[in-house]
């Protein structure tokens, strides 16, 4: 397999990683916000801190730097259209996502502190946060199915 051909292997697994686990660990954490069980809560928000830590954190290092070197070894032109709204989607998708990675720390806190507790309910704190969490998920998921659509077709956009 020669380097070209590995590199987009690796940027292909990096994709599917970064954007399925955190498509699966929004969507459980989702439905699980919604059923109130505080003990149910806990224990999904902390796979949810885990997954990222384990997953798309590493993921979103290695999408940027196995996709700059594909587009050198390609040839590309670094000013090409879809590339250049592909970075700026992706960062879109990062600075989404930082403050997410904020939120479910402190979200998987105050669950686990609930569920230590034997507490019925979540405080008003967690709501709050959850909802701020739910929407910076929609505007980073929809920027990354974007950036998927573009990688794939390299459309001729503006030029």
């Amino acid at each position: 397999m020669n380097t070209y051909l590995l590199l987009k292997w690796l940027h292909i697994i990096s994709s599917v990683l970064l954007v399925g686990t955190g498509f699966g660990t929004a969507f459980y954490l989702f439905f699980a916000n919604r059923s109130g069980n505080v003990a149910a809560i806990a224990v999904v928000s902390r796979l949810v801190v885990r997954a990222d830590w384990w997953f798309t954190t590493p993921a979103g290092l290695v999408q940027p730097i196995s996709g700059l070197a594909l587009v050198h070894l390609a040839g590309w032109p670094w000013d090409a259209p879809w590339l250049l709204l592909s970075l700026l989607l992706y960062a879109v998708a990062g600075l989404c996502w930082l403050p997410v990675v904020w939120l479910q720390l402190r979200m998987a806190a105050m669950a686990a502190a609930a569920a230590a507790e034997g507490a019925a309910q979540l405080p008003p704190r967690y709501h709050r946060y959850a909802r701020c969490w739910e929407a910076l998920g929609y505007p980073a998921f929809l920027a990354m199915v974007a950036v998927y659509y573009l990688m794939v077709n390299k459309p001729a956009l503006w030029a």
